[in-house]
């Protein structure tokens, strides 16, 4: 279960002006039907689903029911989507410190 994170609306947007750039922006939101919260919500989702199938592998493992291969490769990607999702966070962090810090 990889986390699907693709950004099509941000490649259609041009950096030509600001009006134009949110016009095109809520166009695209508005084409694939997902606002912002639910794709983060899907993908927090997934990370979550990642992790608990890494802890199921590796009790599986301790029990003998799975192979070592099929245990370093559900805890690597379970790290994969961690990783991921706190750079995620990260950059959310960001931008609203930046914008906080905005004078009106």
């Amino acid at each position: 279960m990889a986390m699907n994170l693709t950004i099509g609306a941000v490649s259609s947007i041009k950096s030509s002006g600001a009006s134009q750039a949110a016009g095109a922006a809520s166009t695209a939101g508005q084409a694939t039907g997902m606002s912002f919260a639910d794709a983060l919500q899907n993908a927090a989702s997934s990370t979550v689903g990642e992790l608990r199938n890494a802890e199921q592998v590796s009790a599986q493992a301790l029990q003998g029911k799975a192979d070592i291969r099929d245990v370093t490769d559900a805890v690597m990607n379970a790290q994969q989507n961690l990783q991921a999702a706190i750079a995620i966070r990260d950059k959310i962090v960001t931008a609203f410190l930046e914008i906080s810090r905005m004078q009106i």
